[in-house]
């Protein structure tokens, strides 16, 4: 009886986080989005509809925090797709998209997961998808053409629910196996239609 009341205390605060973010007066995180994938193919918010989404915005010349971010992903991905099947659409999104083409991208996440979903488009629309995000992103100024450099941004997993909706982000002080059970709990608690293919 005991394990049961716990369950769903925990079942009802996720459930409250998830509602929490689709109140009024809060800001809204998401919004319509048209990019472009790792095969050069139109990609828009209407196509992360119908699973979860993990969404995640870095750049791909990123020397440490986006890889490590990748590799956590990464894990994420296995640990839910054993847990509970196939219900999360793994999504990349540059804050570079003047060297992060979509061949670069396909080669860039070919390192970490097959899964993964790499986006991009012209710098207004990442600094639109980044404004819905509430995503902050910065690219040093009078960058000449070939010069390095690296693109301050947030560090977040984005969690959208089958509907396009937001439910939670995730942080860097989650592990993978944390992160991985925050999002199976939450699929296990939609109780709408999802898409498992």
């Amino acid at each position: 009886m005991v394990v049961y009341f716990r369950y769903e205390k925990a079942r009802m605060e996720r459930k409250r986080i998830a509602e929490a973010t689709k109140g009024m007066g809060r800001p809204k995180v998401g919004g319509p989005f048209q990019l472009i994938d790792e095969n050069g193919k139109p990609f828009s918010s209407e196509d992360m509809k119908g699973k979860y989404a993990l969404v995640y915005f870095g750049f791909t010349h990123c020397p440490d925090i986006c890889p490590e971010e990748l590799d956590k992903m990464a894990g994420m991905i296995d640990q839910v797709k054993a847990r509970a099947g196939n219900v999360m659409r793994p999504i990349f999104i540059t804050c570079d998209p003047a060297r992060d083409t979509p061949a670069v991208t396909k080669t860039y996440l070919s390192e970490f997961h097959p899964d993964m979903i790499g986006l991009t488009g012209t710098w207004e629309d990442i600094k639109a998808v980044c404004k819905h995000y509430r995503v902050y992103f910065s690219t040093p100024p009078g960058v000449q053409s070939g010069q390095d450099y690296l693109v301050d941004h947030s560090i977040y997993f984005y969690l959208m629910d089958p509907e396009g909706d937001f439910v939670e982000a995730i942080g860097r002080q989650h592990s993978a196996e944390q992160a991985a059970k925050i999002i199976t709990d939450h699929v296990l608690d939609w109780r709408g239609r999802m898409d498992k293919n």
